[in-house]
């Protein structure tokens, strides 16, 4: 069922206009709106935090039937559902899970990925970014390039 569901939706939603935004070299916002709606944005994350609370195998369904229609909009998938939101329901406590995750699971909210360094690459070995305990927190000094 997600299958076909994804399937329609990157048919008509991503496929007729990927090269389009390719060649602008622009991003449809809105379009993870739309997809926020429908679930697409929280495959993984439970229902609580506003995703659809389903298994790895629906969300690698959703990679691959809207990567068909545009590679760059699956990235974009990829990155907030594995990267950022999976990060924050693994490791943040859960008032920042409830503040985050239906933010990001709706499309309100973008979430990015930050690894490469200047002289590091993309080696997280080679990182020189490091955070810094202080009394009310953490500093975070470093520099990253090409954000994804």
């Amino acid at each position: 069922m997600i299958r076909d569901s994804v399937r329609s939706f990157a048919k008509d939603k991503i496929l007729p206009y990927a090269r389009d935004w390719d060649r602008a070299g622009a991003f449809p916002r809105d379009l993870l709106k739309e997809m926020g709606k429908l679930g697409f944005l929280g495959v993984p994350v439970p229902e609580e935090y506003g995703g659809a609370g389903l298994d790895y195998i629906a969300e690698a369904i959703v990679f691959e039937e809207v990567g068909y229609a545009d590679s760059s909009v699956r990235t974009t998938l990829s990155v907030q559902m594995s990267l950022v939101e999976l990060t924050i329901l693994r490791y943040a406590p859960e008032e920042l899970k409830k503040a985050y995750l239906p933010k990001l699971c709706s499309g309100e909210w973008i979430g990015c990925f930050g690894l490469t360094e200047p002289a590091a690459g993309s080696d997280p070995g080679g990182m020189k970014t490091r955070p810094t305990r202080t009394e009310g927190g953490y500093v975070l000094n470093g520099s990253k390039m090409w954000i994804s």
